[in-house]
């Protein structure tokens, strides 16, 4: 697992999707790069393991928390990633958000802008 910094010039958006964080029990991971965004032309690749943001590590980070980072940054944002090297075994690495996802929690579904009943993990993938 090679790691990789990546500074993206400012301002956004950045174009990428991020998903996990601490309170999901889930590495934060970029899940869906916008083409044509600035995100697509650097090295970033859907899948990648976000280590740090801006220097700091990420481990301790809530999505919010990484999300506010993020979107702090305003004249570039840095930073470093982690092949995962999950597409291998995952297949396609972008999951596209307005599938339906049988996963419920609780008995509770999550619902898309487009009312399809998400699981929690693609509910919470924000655009950034």
């Amino acid at each position: 697992t090679l790691e990789m910094d990546v500074t993206l010039n400012g301002p956004g958006p950045w174009g990428f999707r991020l998903q996990g964080g601490k309170d999901f029990n889930m590495p934060l991971t970029i899940s869906r790069i916008t083409p044509g965004s600035k995100a697509a032309q650097s090295q970033m690749n859907p899948g990648d393991l976000v280590v740090a943001i801006d220097g700091v590590n990420t481990d301790s980070m809530t999505h919010l928390e990484a999300q506010n980072k993020i979107k702090s940054a305003s004249h570039n944002l840095s930073l470093t990633l982690q092949n995962s090297g999950a597409r291998n075994e995952l297949g396609s690495p972008s999951y596209p958000t307005d599938s339906v996802c049988h996963v419920n929690l609780e008995g509770q579904p999550f619902y898309s802008k487009k009312d399809k009943p998400l699981c929690k993990k693609h509910a919470h993938a924000i655009n950034v």
